[in-house]
């Protein structure tokens, strides 16, 4: 097996063309042969006539890429150039044309096939493939010119030439940026601004700003109770709850049955764009509501802050003040039943107070009824006193009595005139006591003493009970009162002189922004894309 010599690589001379090479020197014995042979006079030279082609090629200021296209294409066709421009003029002269399109297609040769059209025998590539670059096979006849090549004098017309080539494709991709700008950013943001500026209808925003607050109580609450009350922390999640009704499908259904939400925005003085549908269901009025009406909230200081826009400022007013009557009436309904709760138990234990008192007085009634008497108390007192100033008379007739009897020969009418004094009086003394334990129908006044006594304390006792109900349900009445929440407006809605929205130049501004930011952002992408595919 025979190896094919290696042709020798050149190096390449950096500045003087796309692909020029320096020609190598001639070995020794070549040069005594090149010596001996006698020199003609009768022209140029072969290799004059191929210096000046070359030259006339390098002048026609051919681009890196077409030199290389033309060493390809000469590779391919088996043409042995010692460099690229030697490879145009070999190209030329054998009636190829190097920078065709078709030449690039066929580089590659059909499987199997040798059967390329000007194939070097010495230099034939493996079956069924093209190996670039080919070694060019050394012969005595295939060494470059012993003359060495010119370097071209007209440098700065290539110079010139490729400079001008460079600006030829910075004006194009220039044109052709600012055509991709014109079509999707500036054209967009022109649409945009001619339909704020001249087709969208102006709005009008109501603002209004309102607070809830609660009641101050009579005493200062202790632990943390007394350490939030009078601050928007203790409001806080009413303030939270009143702005979800607000925000909510129900506030906007309650509105477009007492004010007509869905027929003022489905009105046909609005632009299209804008208008609301006349047959427009719940949930596209609700998304045309959630613009329209934006609510926002301050936990700092406890502010609601509203916002309402329709396509007239009396209407907006109008939604306004509807919505701070929702609010309102939604913060009632927040604290309406804990002080109902409370209230109603506080009532009832009043109530029950009452009624057992009202029992007590009625037996109490019943048993001086019963007992012919309103106060036994006082008539036992009677009978004690009654008996006590008998006795004491009875003591005073006895000791009259023992005076008379005394005496030698006392008068016996006056003995027995006091003897039947004092039996009177024992007589008396015995009815009374017989008075004070037992009656006619067999019950003792002390039995009727002490059941009207005890109904008298169970009348008492039923009194303080009322009173401490009472004193009770105030203080339920008066927790009722704190926690009472109630809106009060900071800034009344106030109907606007002029248009608030479109706001054209912002919303122009602002549209440019968007497109030039997705331009951006698609252009990047698909340079990344289109990098990582031909890579």
């Amino acid at each position: 097996m025979t190896t094919k010599p290696k042709a020798k690589k050149f190096r390449i001379r950096r500045g003087e063309g796309g692909g020029d090479e320096t020609p190598p020197q001639p070995a020794p014995a070549l040069k005594k042969e090149a010596a001996a042979k006698p020199t003609t006079t009768d022209g140029p030279s072969p290799a004059a006539q191929k210096a000046q082609s070359i030259d006339a090629i390098r002048q026609e200021g051919l681009t890196g890429r077409q030199l290389r296209m033309a060493r390809r294409v000469a590779q391919k066709n088996g043409i042995a150039a010692t460099s690229d421009f030697d490879a145009v003029r070999q190209l030329r002269d054998a009636g190829i044309d190097p920078f065709q399109q078709s030449t690039i297609l066929e580089l590659v040769a059909p499987k199997g096939g040798t059967d390329a059209p000007g194939a070097a025998k010495g230099n034939e590539p493996a079956k069924g493939r093209v190996q670039l670059p080919q070694t060019v096979p050394q012969k005595p006849d295939n060494l470059p010119s012993t003359e060495r090549v010119k370097v071209p004098d007209n440098r700065e017309a290539e110079i010139l030439a490729i400079q001008r080539d460079i600006a030829k494709r910075r004006r194009r991709k220039l044109a052709l940026l600012g055509m991709r700008l014109s079509i999707f950013v500036m054209l967009p943001t022109f649409l945009v601004g001619w339909y704020y500026m001249l087709i969208a209808t102006p709005m009008y925003a109501t603002n209004s700003e309102f607070v809830i607050q609660q009641a101050e109580s009579g005493q200062a609450a202790g632990g943390l109770g007394g350490l939030f009350q009078g601050t928007s922390m203790a409001t806080q999640q009413d303030s939270i709850a009143v702005q979800s009704y607000l925000e909510s499908r129900a506030a906007m259904v309650r509105l477009d049955e007492e004010h007509g939400f869905k027929a003022h925005f489905s009105a046909d003085e609005i632009d299209p764009i804008q208008r609301l549908d006349a047959d427009a269901s719940n949930e596209a009025a609700f998304r045309v509501y959630s613009d329209r009406v934006k609510i926002s909230y301050d936990p700092t200081e406890g502010i609601l802050r509203m916002e309402v826009v329709a396509a007239d400022p009396q209407t907006s007013q109008t939604f306004s003040n509807a919505l701070i009557g929702y609010a309102e009436e939604q913060v009632d309904q927040l604290t309406q039943r804990p002080r109902d709760a409370a209230m109603a138990g506080a009532r009832e234990n009043y109530q029950n107070a009452e009624d057992r008192r009202t029992a007590a007085l009625e037996e109490l009634l019943r048993i001086q009824e019963e007992f012919a008497v309103i106060d036994v108390t006082g008539e036992t007192g009677a009978l004690t006193a009654q008996i006590s100033a008998l006795e004491q008379q009875r003591q005073q007739l006895q000791l009259s009595l023992s005076e008379r009897l005394n005496v030698a020969r006392p008068n016996q009418a006056q003995v027995d005139a006091l003897r039947g004094q004092i039996e009177n009086i024992d007589n008396l003394i015995d009815d009374l006591r017989n008075q004070m334990t037992a009656s006619g129908d067999g019950t003792s006044l002390a039995v009727r003493n002490t059941e009207l006594r005890l109904a008298e304390e169970n009348y008492q006792f039923q009194t303080l009970q009322v009173q401490a109900a009472l004193t009770q349900m105030e203080a339920a009445q008066i927790e009722a009162n704190r926690q009472v929440r109630y809106l009060s407006l900071g800034v009344e809605p106030v109907a606007p002189d002029e248009a608030t929205y479109p706001r054209a130049f912002e919303n122009t501004i602002l549209a440019f922004l968007i497109f030039a930011g997705a331009y951006l952002m698609l252009s990047i992408t698909s340079s990344i894309l289109r990098e990582q595919v031909t890579s």
